[in-house]
């Protein structure tokens, strides 16, 4: 096996295993999810109570107050959705994700 062809194996690993953390949603709340970051953005769906999601990358936006203090960064967790990351357990009052491109 090429030299080339083992690192794209194992660049595509660590990609895997990045895009495969998750983080709490704080438990007590159905966090809204919007299609960019802020509140006047369309909602497009609700998430459960106790959930868990993962941070694909991350954006400035609108400042939201929640459980886990006040913030202006969101949660991309899917193609087109967003959450507040004042809503996310990540153990960080700051950015733990790349910026959104």
């Amino acid at each position: 096996m090429a030299t080339e062809e083992v690192e794209r194996q194992s660049a595509s690993a660590n990609e895997a295993t990045i895009a495969a953390t998750r983080y709490a949603v704080h438990p007590n709340y159905r966090v809204n999810v919007r299609s960019g970051p802020g509140t006047k953005y369309a909602l497009v769906r609700v998430l459960a109570y106790g959930a868990s999601v993962p941070i694909n990358c991350q954006r400035p936006g609108e400042s939201i107050a929640g459980p886990y203090g006040t913030t202006s960064i969101w949660d991309n967790i899917a193609n087109g959705e967003y959450i507040s990351d004042a809503y996310v357990y990540t153990g960080s009052s700051g950015y733990v994700a790349v910026r959104c491109g």
